[in-house]
């Protein structure tokens, strides 16, 4: 046993100078992990013999679900919802064309069965969310037109659906019962909606309004409801992914209490599923069968990087008004992952058998995928001329600290103040100043022009720091063109009454506002709430 414990430990710390070695020498660190696999696996230095399929299916699988609640609940639904209609139709029509389209050419041209190539189109048909935004955030690159935010929503969400025409694939090739494939579809994506929404809301509901979660143990109920949202959908035939994505979406942009906290340790749990995922391929291939399928491995990348992708991406997204360089640089950035090479394993777990070897053919994909369409990626994005060297594409997930740090100075009012009993536009502040809230006995007060001091309160306000409680907390909106705040003066905002813009950052400079400061296009909004 306790050479086990000891192995894993090497593992891990592998895989953690692994990860170094990427930000060192530009190598995709899922690669590496990869590779950490193969080290340790029958063809490597170890020669530890591992081709449990079922064993790998099940450890895979649960890696899944922290990676896909972690996708949902670190997209940041307000800078992904003006492009969500275009990140929804790729991670479903999108991905339903793609396995259409390779199901086709490998049928046509690779003398694969019509089972066969569905069943690879099926696999292979889903983007890989870790791969694509290792690469942008290693390389902060942002992109042009929301074009990050679209890659998030696509690749975060469109492995249910990759995962339901894997279910169906296998079922039709006969290792499992397919039983009524419209009522079986059906029950996939509708109870794996509800189930996803209703553990949702019984969530915020527990977390929100009952002292039922003792202080510190936030993490381990978020997990435990995790594990609860996977089970119920599957127990009751629902899309278990489906579920866990859009539970992670509406409890990531939720104001549930400690997030900060939950952020951090679903990073790290989501990080160490991705090396088990990763760590268990490479521990599961045999690199000496790995010649003999390199020319079918290639002409699938092909297929799928130079034709289904592109024409699904086309498709969906040129009637949506998007540029031809958009379309080209999204269709270049759909990467094959993790999820690839385990609904593989589940296929080859069920007693699927093909002519050609279904586990290395994802395999050499992925790796190919990964190490070639991934590290040509930054170059395509500048040749494409989609980055915006203005943004950062962190602030695209939840995970980016997004609360602006003001100076902020606490002032009490005594008894016989000179500001005791005046409104707040009848006092004389210094100069820059902004008075920002009143906390008067328990209460905070969100001060207007009208809003009245009186005796014993203690006023807030903008220039040594205050620190906020945790219901208070201060937001970045950044004003596009089409915002409804965008060339408007304060004064003229219809703002709710527990929230005031606070500071606007225009270029380089930072503005304290009134009621006539006038919002533009590309502002950075400061809101107080």
């Amino acid at each position: 046993m306790t050479g086990y414990v000891l192995g894993i430990a090497v593992i891990i710390m592998l895989c953690i100078l692994a990860e170094r070695c990427s930000d060192k020498f530009g190598i995709p660190a899922l690669i590496l992990f990869m590779f950490i696999g193969m080290l340790f696996g029958s063809d490597g230095i170890l020669k530890i013999s591992f081709d449990d399929f079922s064993l790998a299916e099940t450890a895979c699988s649960m890696a899944l679900v922290f990676i896909m609640f972690y996708g949902g609940f670190n997209t940041k639904w307000s800078a992904a919802k003006p492009v969500s209609g275009k990140a929804i139709a790729l991670s479903t029509l999108g991905v339903v064309i793609t396995a259409g389209i390779t199901t086709l050419l490998c049928y046509m041209l690779l003398g694969l069965s019509v089972q066969e190539s569905f069943l690879i189109g099926a696999v292979l048909s889903s983007t890989d969310a870790a791969s694509v935004f290792a690469i942008l955030r290693k390389n902060k690159l942002n992109l042009k037109d929301g074009t990050a935010s679209i890659l998030e929503v696509e690749s975060g969400s469109n492995d249910p659906i990759a995962y339901m025409l894997t279910i169906i694939a296998i079922s039709i090739i006969g290792a499992s019962q397919s039983g009524n494939m419209a009522v079986m579809i059906i029950l996939q994506i509708v109870v794996g909606i509800v189930v996803g929404i209703v553990i949702a809301i019984a969530s915020m509901w527990i977390s929100t309004k009952t002292d039922i979660i003792s202080e510190g143990l936030d993490t381990i109920f978020m997990i435990a409801m995790v594990l609860i949202c996977f089970g119920l959908s599957t127990v009751l035939k629902g899309n278990a992914y489906l579920s866990l994505y859009l539970y992670g979406i509406i409890i990531g942009n939720s104001k549930i209490d400690n997030k900060q906290t939950l952020i951090p340790f679903f990073d790290g749990v989501t990080s160490l599923s991705q090396i088990l995922v990763f760590f268990l391929i490479g521990l599961l291939s045999f690199p000496h069968q790995m010649p003999q399928i390199i020319p079918m491995a290639l002409a699938i990348v092909v297929i799928l990087t130079v034709v289904a992708r592109p024409i699904a991406v086309m498709l969906l997204m040129l009637p949506c008004k998007c540029s031809m360089r958009q379309c080209m640089l999204i269709s270049w950035a759909g990467l094959r992952g993790a999820s690839s090479c385990v609904f593989a394993i589940m296929a080859v777990a069920a007693g699927i058998h093909m002519k050609q070897d279904l586990f290395h053919i994802v395999f050499m994909v992925t790796l190919f995928s990964v190490a070639i369409q991934g590290g040509l990626l930054p170059w395509i994005a500048h040749k494409l001329q989609m980055v915006d060297d203005n943004a950062d594409v962190r602030k695209t997930f939840n995970d980016y600290q997004e609360e602006t740090s003001l100076q902020l100075m606490r002032m009490f009012i005594p008894q016989g103040h000179s500001w005791a009993n005046k409104k707040i536009k009848d006092v004389s502040m210094m100069h820059g100043s902004l008075a920002i809230m009143i906390k008067r006995d328990k209460e905070t007060i969100i001060t207007k022009g009208d809003t009245v001091i009186l005796p014993e309160d203690t006023l807030i306000l903008s220039v040594p720091p205050y620190v906020p409680s945790e219901d208070e907390q201060l937001e970045e909106i950044v004003i596009d063109k089409n915002h409804k705040w965008c060339n408007k003066m304060i004064g003229e905002m219809n703002l709710r009454n527990d929230e005031l813009i606070a500071l606007i950052l225009r270029d380089d400079e930072t503005i304290i506002p009134d009621g006539k400061t006038k919002i533009h296009e590309n502002d950075v909004v400061v809101i107080y709430r």
